[in-house]
């Protein structure tokens, strides 16, 4: 029987984006449809999309949403791409602001968005097999549609599958908003259900308690979430859900990610033509006064730039992995304290480190097809794209042993020329240090191993197809 999945997520490619989450909304239920599953998806409709989408889209409903503090009206519209039907719930008041999240009443915007999606199934008498909810924002929807709607049918018999994308945001605010953005009665925080740490609720534990499967974007990232380190305040309660929670690594949209018919790119090449690369190192470094030279290791970088992308390793250790032949090419933004290290090498060493400070997508296509190696020392990374995107484009990426850069990063074997990359393990700058040089070295003193590995990187599969394989396993699982 042809599953029914809809996606309820804060952000999706290619109308939003902050964060991965909208790289997996782009491109997981696309995947998914493939299979000839009925695959829908229910985002917010932001101030960007606003002003940039609204006008091709369709009209579909209005109606009220009524709970606790709220009672307003939903406008909804729809589009259809790439054989996905995309809802967009409309509240100018709550979502056509500047930024997607941090605002002072987020616990309201999106108590309000999950009833209003709840409301939408009504309203078009949709009830799916699956509801896929993704990170705290979207997290209650398996707990209202268990208490605030279980007085319909339809709503108790849909399954529930929570992605927990990165744990450490987890929707937790004061007590009232069970009440007020939510419309649950106290009862709830009494007993414990919605109540975590210091005597306030968390949208993402309701998730975790009351979805049927919990699912992170990792093997490792989901043990890694059981564990004092890495579990937020959270673990406890995971491990209530030991055997319910899994690990499913993301993939990338090879449509968007393919360097052989990459737009961006100053010359697209492909594994039979990786000569052709070089041509984008050339532009690349002509594009920020660097030293054209095809024989120097050109090192890119594409991160927010925070402590926890590991960049406080790369600050400690830069005046030492500047002093090799070596330049960098680094885009992102962040932390002032990094972005402040990062400008300053930038002047004092031109012929080595370039830096753009912001985002710039074309750039970030560029910097992928430029690199020999690509720098990720994230201290803890539930899946990442990027170093897959950078395997993709033969940038081989150096990470850190964690979440899952560990699942998809191979470290280079020397004595059997096996792996995608290299690896290092524990949080000190030496140990980076130590793998960067062990970087350099292969890539001046054995490059045939160099060429060995970026054909292995290359050839990976990085796409969504086995993951979305393991996704639609685990919906048959909970729905037979």
């Amino acid at each position: 029987m042809t599953q029914s999945i809809l996606f309820v997520a804060s952000e999706g490619l290619p109308y939003i984006k902050s964060g991965g989450l909208a790289d997996v909304i782009g491109s997981l239920p696309k995947e998914l449809a493939k299979s000839g599953a009925d695959v829908r998806v229910v985002l917010p409709l932001y101030k960007k999309m606003a002003i940039n989408d609204h006008e091709r889209f369709d009209y579909v409903v209005s109606y009220d949403v009524n709970a606790g503090n709220i009672h307003t009206m939903a406008n909804v519209y729809s589009e259809v791409r790439d054989g996905v039907t995309f809802y967009f719930i409309e509240h100018r008041d709550m979502f056509e602001r500047d930024e997607l999240y941090g605002y002072g009443d987020d616990a309201y915007r999106f108590g309000f968005f999950q009833h209003a999606t709840c409301r939408l199934l009504e309203a078009l008498s949709y009830f799916p097999d699956i509801i896929h909810t993704h990170d705290w924002h979207t997290a209650a929807i398996p707990f209202l549609c268990r208490t605030f709607y279980s007085y319909r049918e339809e709503f108790r018999k849909i399954k529930h599958v929570l992605t927990i994308h990165n744990l450490a945001f987890q929707g937790v605010f004061p007590e009232h908003e069970l009440w007020a953005s939510l419309g649950m009665n106290y009862g709830y925080f009494l007993d414990g259900t919605a109540r975590f740490y210091n005597d306030q609720i968390s949208y993402m534990k309701l998730g975790i308690l009351y979805a049927d499967k919990v699912t992170t974007v990792s093997n490792t990232y989901a043990q890694e979430i059981l564990t004092d380190e890495f579990g937020e305040n959270m673990q406890y309660v995971l491990g209530l859900r030991y055997f319910d929670l899994s690990g499913i690594v993301n993939g990338i949209d090879y449509d968007v990610w393919n360097s052989e018919t990459d737009e961006a790119l100053a010359k697209p090449f492909g594994l039979d033509t990786i000569e052709d690369k070089l041509a984008n190192k050339l532009a690349l470094q002509a594009q920020f006064g660097l030293p054209q030279d095809k024989d120097t290791i050109l090192v890119g970088v594409v991160s927010r730039l925070t402590w926890q992308k590991g960049f406080y390793l790369m600050v400690e250790k830069l005046p030492e992995m500047l002093q090799a032949r070596v330049q960098f090419v680094v885009l992102g933004n962040g932390e002032a304290n990094i972005e402040n290290t990062f400008n300053y090498y930038k002047h004092a060493y031109p012929d080595k480190f370039a830096f753009y400070q912001g985002y710039n997508e074309t750039l970030a296509h560029q910097i992928y097809a430029a690199s020999d190696l690509f720098f990720m020392p994230s201290m803890f990374e539930p899946c990442g794209i990027s170093q897959l995107i950078a395997m993709r484009y033969g940038a081989l990426p150096l990470v850190r042993e964690t979440g899952g850069l560990k699942d998809t990063v191979w470290p280079y074997n020397q004595f059997n020329q096996e792996g995608t990359g290299f690896v290092f393990s524990g949080k000190s700058a030496d140990a980076m240090r130590m793998v960067y040089d062990y970087a350099l070295d292969t890539y001046y003193n054995r490059p045939e191993d160099w060429k060995t590995l970026v054909a292995n990187a290359m050839t990976k599969d990085v796409s969504w197809e086995s993951s979305a394989k393991a996704y639609l396993d685990l919906y048959q699982s909970i729905t037979h």
